[in-house]
């Protein structure tokens, strides 16, 4: 009996520990850049967005994309976006584009898309940027 007791009492506290997480890899997806572009263009409702901040954005972008900088102004517009569409996240390297990704799924979205490798490995794939058009003097 004391077995019995020892087995369940075991079960119910991993089964709570399991069952308290999910995973970041199931809150949203990770996708290369082919497929990340190949998703956007099938996708209905979508925004894409540029999550670097308005210094990064204003060099290289993909094409479409708004600027909501995740230092602060993501969690503001939160809570104005319609959590019916699909959010196509990317950044610099894919490291914040994550991090948003999570914390957006934390506020109740549920169709994230991140950006892997960020756009860095978005221009390693050939993949089409807007260039920051350098102004002359004179």
């Amino acid at each position: 009996m004391k077995t019995v007791i020892y087995l369940v009492n075991i079960f119910l506290l991993t089964s709570n520990h399991l069952t308290a997480q999910i995973p970041d890899s199931i809150k949203f997806l990770s996708l290369d850049p082919k497929e990340f572009h190949n998703q956007y263009l099938k996708a209905d409702s979508a925004l894409l967005i540029d999550v670097r901040e308005p210094f990064e954005f204003n060099g290289n972008r993909i094409r479409g994309a708004i600027n909501i900088p995740s230092s602060g102004n993501l969690e503001r517009a939160a809570d104005t976006l319609n959590k019916h569409y699909t959010f196509f996240l990317y950044c610099t390297s894919g490291h914040r584009s994550s991090r948003v990704a999570v914390s957006l799924y934390d506020k109740g979205f549920r169709k994230l898309v991140s950006l892997k490798g960020g756009i860095v490995d978005w221009r390693k794939e050939g993949m089409p940027v807007i260039r920051r058009k350098i102004k002359k003097k004179g």
